[in-house]
């Protein structure tokens, strides 16, 4: 496993939409801490981590409590609520973060460009 210090971090997406998770920058102890037990949530109808699938779009805080804002593959998945309810339990086990609500967004729309490199040599997009 990777050291906090590779981590993903939320950077601001193209024409001021959700942030991208990105491969390298500055982001918060507790935002790397999130995206580590992140790292540990499977998509349920894929093989791979939300965040190398790049379902994940960023944080705001407000103190201690966190929204986490992600999106999945499709609008119409049918675990939305069970993959959420997962989510805010992994976020929620980081130490100083108090409560956690998943804000599914659906703009910009996912697609397989915001997946890691690892994800996309996983699934020969590399």
């Amino acid at each position: 496993m990777a050291d906090a210090a590779t981590e993903p971090t939320p950077v601001p997406a193209p024409q001021g939409g959700a942030p991208k998770i990105a491969e390298s920058g500055p982001y918060s102890e507790r935002e790397g801490l999130i995206l580590a037990n992140l790292k540990k949530v499977y998509d349920p109808e894929i093989p791979m981590n939300i965040v190398d699938l790049g379902l994940i779009y960023g944080f705001d805080w407000k103190g201690d409590d966190v929204i986490l804002k992600m999106t999945l593959t499709a609008p119409g998945c049918p675990v939305a609520g069970i993959l959420a309810e997962e989510v805010k339990a992994a976020v929620e086990k980081v130490p100083n973060v108090h409560g956690a609500t998943v804000d599914m967004v659906w703009e910009p729309a996912w697609s397989p460009e915001r997946m890691s490199d690892f994800a996309k040599r996983q699934f020969g997009y590399l």
